[in-house]
């Protein structure tokens, strides 16, 4: 009998394969009172397997190919950087101490301190860094319970092929797993921007999250189908179906290869429209793919990660030398976003900035953040000014919701430059400046901040969270995120018609940006300049130089004013229909 199951589609492409179930034994943690003579030995005990841990990463590092995505190597690295934390290993070693407490309890109430502080993030792409947490700390768990290493972890071939069935998946897991060659994965948790979905995208897994139980519904060995687009896990297929997605499995190979071919290929609709391709940037080691994937500049790099993991703010120098090796790095302009941090999270020697809010998501975040804090923004903003001297910079600011803020943003950037002229540093006089459009408010006063600002830039990933008031990580609403929903087109149409009555750019950097499902609509509301994850962009490519803008559905925007999905979904399929 056929089984169908429905997730959500994190990494597109077809797999066909038998399930291998992965079990994660969680280990049983309980706490024990260590004699006084013997606490020396628990802390031993506990550095030990901190190291074992870090060791067992770094030869996991040592697997991942030459020539993977510098996406691979940062997540693993991230691991290791947080086993040299002092969160995971003096705090828990003072508890072991102060409460005569085992390893164990001691780095398990260290976690839930941890996981406490991630819960409350307001951004959903940081607050998935939970999940790296776990990860580093059930390792630690493991090594101490003197648990056998994974199958998983052994490189002997005997997944290769193979669908992998989950509870979660750890970044670390999934490299070894496509070295050894797995032909996809589903889990029962984890969500679109998690570390591991990311990285599934980057690796080019096919992959599906979200399904509640799934390992009581596949048997171990069990032949499997799945769509990592649209998310479907089929088991017990008859002969018929299991040929039709041979021959779609084959297909989509073929299209995969045929991408390369629009790399050196100028972005241009059939009718002669250039549309601008830009990249999505976090760390400065993805420079590399960003030039790799032909994109013709930076839309969005995020500054995030200078400020995370350490006890006080990066100094000007330390930002400076950042900037500029990513401006130096790619001959091409680069828009370098303000700070978007929150009051939860810790940048100031473990101190939490303002109090820890109710709702993180509408509290002290982002903007708000930065003129609540004029000394840390005017270290950003001087180090973004004198990075610009050595090549096209521009400057965006996140989650501006009203014209006064925008006004201080602007008063603090104008001193800046000011304090740079009198010390003879030099810096672009004319550099650019924008919004970010990501909230309602925003979107609604698109056209009072287009007549300040250079250019504005969509967010739609929290757009489309605070406009239908879910957390897309949230597996019990998450499916409530539409980016199709009437609200959300029309607040993106809003702030497009707004850039075009005022003559200044207009771009999208959120995931709707580079899903392929979305971008004929998107260029039928009029968006010309697209930021995205690198992987994205040949596919994007060709979609565009393949449409001809004429011949689009003369009734595409009525999209605008659909309440019903089934005619949303038609609608969109007759827009993407070939032209």
């Amino acid at each position: 009998m056929t089984l169908e199951l429905q997730g959500i589609g994190v990494s597109r492409g077809i797999a066909i394969g038998k399930a291998h179930i992965l079990f994660h034994n969680q280990p049983d943690v309980r706490e024990y009172l260590i004699p006084a003579f013997e606490i020396e030995q628990e802390v031993d005990r506990l550095l030990n397997a901190t190291e074992k841990a870090r060791e067992q990463l770094m030869e996991i590092r040592k697997h991942i190919p030459a020539n993977a995505p510098t996406d691979v190597t940062s997540f693993i690295d991230t691991h290791i950087l947080m086993l040299n934390d002092s969160s995971l290993t003096t705090v828990p070693s003072d508890m072991i101490r102060s409460r005569r407490c085992n390893a164990e309890w001691a780095l398990q109430l260290q976690r839930d301190a941890l996981i406490n502080v991630f819960n409350e993030m307001d951004d959903p792409y940081l607050r998935t860094r939970r999940d790296d947490v776990d990860h580093v700390v059930n390792r630690i768990h493991r090594i101490l319970a003197d648990e056998q290493v994974a199958d998983h972890e052994i490189s002997d071939g005997r997944l290769k092929g193979h669908i992998i069935i989950a509870e979660d998946l750890t970044p670390a897991d999934t490299v070894l797993m496509q070295h050894q060659g797995i032909a996809a994965f589903v889990t029962e948790h984890g969500g679109t921007t998690s570390h591991t979905t990311i990285l599934a995208r980057s690796l080019g897994i096919p992959a599906i999250v979200g399904i509640e139980s799934v390992r009581r519904y596949i048997q171990d060995n069990e032949l499997l189908i799945i769509d990592g687009e649209l998310g479907t896990v089929i088991a017990g297929a008859d002969q018929k179906t299991i040929n039709e997605y041979q021959q779609r499995l084959f297909k989509f190979k073929q299209h995969i290869a045929s991408l390369s071919r629009y790399k050196s290929q100028i972005t241009q609709t059939k009718d002669n429209k250039s549309i601008k391709l830009l990249a999505n940037a976090e760390l400065p080691d993805d420079i590399k793919m960003i030039s790799n994937a032909g994109a013709e500049g930076i839309g969005l790099y995020r500054t995030e990660f200078l400020y995370m993991n350490r006890s006080s703010p990066p100094e000007e120098e330390e930002q400076l030398a950042a900037y500029r090796d990513v401006v130096e790095s790619i001959d091409a302009p680069v828009t370098i976003r303000t700070f978007d941090l929150g009051a939860d999270k810790t940048v100031d020697g473990g101190r939490n900035i303002g109090q820890t809010a109710t709702n993180p998501a509408l509290g002290l975040r982002a903007i708000r953040l930065c003129l609540s804090q004029p000394n840390m923004f005017r270290t950003q903003l001087r180090a973004i000014l004198r990075a610009s001297a050595f090549g096209k910079v521009k400057i965006m600011f996140p989650m501006i919701s009203t014209q006064q803020e925008l006004l201080q943003t602007q008063t603090q950037l104008r001193n800046c430059k000011e304090e740079l002229t009198r010390e003879g540093l030099d810096f672009d006089p004319y550099i650019e400046t924008g919004v970010m459009i990501e909230i309602p408010a925003s979107a609604v006063c698109a056209e009072m901040f287009a007549k300040q600002v250079d250019f504005l830039s969509i967010g739609t990933n929290d757009l489309i969270q605070y406009t239908l008031a879910i957390d897309r990580i949230d597996d019990q609403v998450n499916y409530l995120y539409d980016p199709l929903h009437p609200a959300v087109l029309r607040l993106i149409y809003m702030t497009l018609q707004a850039g075009s009555k005022h003559d200044i750019t207009v771009s999208m950097c959120g995931e709707m940006a580079g899903d392929p499902r979305f971008t004929r609509l998107l260029l039928a509301m009029g968006l010309d300049t697209f930021s995205m994850h690198p992987n994205a962009i040949l596919e994007i490519k060709q979609i565009i130089n393949e449409t001809d803008l004429s011949k689009l559905p003369e009734n595409a925007l009525q999209v605008l004013n659909l309440s019903d999905p089934f005619e949303t979904e038609a609608l969109l399929q007759k827009i993407n229909s070939r032209n």
